[in-house]
């Protein structure tokens, strides 16, 4: 078995998927926290591998940047492989003004302003919104973890993130509206993985880390955007139910 964009043989790919942007962030993942962990896929650069998680089978794969390319392969994986539930560890934005650099947000809602979603359902405003399930998991674990909250001064964020289709696209106005209504920060996949959910009956959610702040003009370095997803990754892991 193989698709236009994964390379995995039938029975390769694990029912629950952990889904960074970034291939290498797909393999360090991978070679930290998975057991005998395997390449399966790297059809255009995009790692993807398996191995266990406690005996539990998992993969990690990278899904690329932006709502096209991870609605590809989080389609792809849900039709052609059978994986039930897939969870986006991610970076973001901040755009609320009590958002804080390492903060980590698990996203049960994701506004936004593609035009992806109106394809799918023609005349409608359509809700994406997490599986409220791996929700929950996910918060419970983000509770659990208050001491290292404390600790280095970031907090765990529960609510709405906003996806758009548009990285360098300065819009204050809009994010400071978006951020008065609750929303935390701003990324460019989770709403798409949602409507994906929606569309495939796979259970979806996004626990991303704030790497930047659209406020303050505090940024992670290129280093520090690789390494500094350790509590995503263990909310993430939680979320399905693994214990990492």
């Amino acid at each position: 078995m193989s698709t236009p964009h994964i390379a995995a043989a039938a029975g390769e790919i694990a029912e629950r998927v952990i889904m960074p942007g970034d291939p290498r962030r797909a393999e360090r993942i991978a070679r930290e926290h998975l057991d005998d962990a395997r390449l399966v896929t790297d059809v255009r650069g995009i790692l993807g591998f398996t191995g266990t998680v406690g005996g539990v089978p998992v993969t990690v794969m990278a899904s690329g940047m932006g709502m096209p390319s991870i609605t590809i392969y989080a389609t792809e994986l849900a039709r052609h492989y059978g994986v039930r539930s897939i969870v986006r560890v991610g970076t973001t934005g901040a755009i609320h003004p009590e958002a804080r650099i390492r903060d980590v947000v698990i996203a049960t809602h994701a506004h936004t302003d593609s035009s992806m979603t109106e394809l799918r359902v023609p005349g409608v405003q359509f809700s994406h919104v997490a599986d409220q399930a791996l929700a929950r998991l996910a918060v419970d674990a983000g509770a659990a973890i208050t001491a290292a909250e404390a600790r280095d001064g970031a907090a765990i964020r529960v609510g709405a993130v906003f996806t758009t289709d548009h990285f360098y696209l300065d819009r204050p106005e809009l994010h400071a509206r978006l951020a008065d209504l609750g929303t935390w920060c701003v990324e460019m996949e989770a709403a798409g993985l949602y409507a994906v959910g929606a569309a495939e009956g796979v259970s979806t959610l996004a626990v991303l880390t704030v790497t930047d702040h659209l406020l303050t003009d505090e940024h992670l370095s290129a280093h520090e955007r690789e390494s500094e997803f350790q509590r995503a990754l263990g909310i993430a892991f939680a979320a399905l139910g693994l214990d990492d």
